[in-house]
């Protein structure tokens, strides 16, 4: 057999300085990322508790802490306290009655219900900014933050209480043990999932009478289709286009958006 020549030593130093040259750029990236970090201040934040501290810092600084955990739970928040929920649902309902799987995607639907719920709630959060933003944030008489976030509070539990079933909101009540004698003195806690679990119990209902005419579809392309001998042909292939041009012309787009707008008063 004819023994293959080992590579002359000079193409080995060639491939290990190719090899060596990316490494060498990342290090000094990395290094002059480190250089460039450690000359720039860090604010930091100290909650350190002793007995020579400061209460006026020490108050700002877990207030600061309490605004960053709001924060990171602003998607939640957003999504519970708001018509969001509703919306969402419904929309993907019709699709799943439609058949139409992934048409319109994921991004399409959650898009149009987070700038419907931002039409819904406009109102509220006016009232909100009004009450308790404004008058917080004013360079004159600027009220506290506690007071701020009381009158922030009452819009927003006067819609959350307009759309909460009765029999959830007691539910919510008997399981905590708690006596109010009016709505408006219901803990938000118990509030927000009793307000939440009325939102799906609505959003399903309006999904029931949204699969009727499309299952009423399904039956009448299956019959026919049966009654035509063509047992082989799948009814899907023949219902989907009909539902779908059943809903264009009457307009369901529309009529959904204005059906679910109409539920909330707007």
């Amino acid at each position: 057999m004819r023994q293959k020549t080992p590579p002359p030593p000079g193409r080995n130093f060639e491939k290990f300085v190719k090899f060596l040259k990316p490494a060498l750029i990342i290090v000094l990236v990395l290094a002059a990322v480190f250089v460039v970090a450690q000359q720039v201040p860090v604010p930091s934040i100290n909650l350190g508790i002793d007995g020579k501290g400061d209460k006026e810092q020490m108050s700002a600084s877990l207030k600061i802490l309490a605004l960053l955990t709001v924060l990171s739970l602003a998607p939640a928040i957003l999504i519970l306290t708001t018509a969001f929920t509703r919306i969402v649902i419904v929309l993907s309902f019709v699709r799943t009655a439609l058949g139409t799987q992934n048409i319109p995607p994921n991004q399409v639907l959650i898009g149009l219900s987070l700038f419907l719920s931002f039409f819904v709630m406009g109102p509220t959060y006016q009232k909100i900014n009004d009450q308790a933003i404004q008058p917080y944030m004013a360079a004159e008489n600027p009220i506290s933050f506690d007071e701020a976030v009381d009158r922030a509070q009452k819009p927003l539990r006067d819609f959350m209480l307009k759309n909460t079933y009765e029999k959830d909101l007691k539910m919510f009540l008997d399981m905590r043990h708690q006596n109010v004698n009016t709505r408006e003195e219901v803990p938000i806690m118990t509030l927000i999932p009793a307000f939440v679990i009325s939102e799906l119990k609505t959003s399903f209902v309006i999904g029931f009478y949204i699969f009727l005419p499309f299952v009423v579809i399904d039956l009448i392309v299956a019959s026919l289709l049966m009654g035509m001998g063509m047992m082989m042909m799948p009814p899907v292939v023949v219902s989907l286009p009909a539902k779908i041009l059943v809903f264009v012309l009457a307009d369901g787009w529309s009529i959904l958006v204005r059906a679910l707008l109409s539920g909330y008063g707007t």
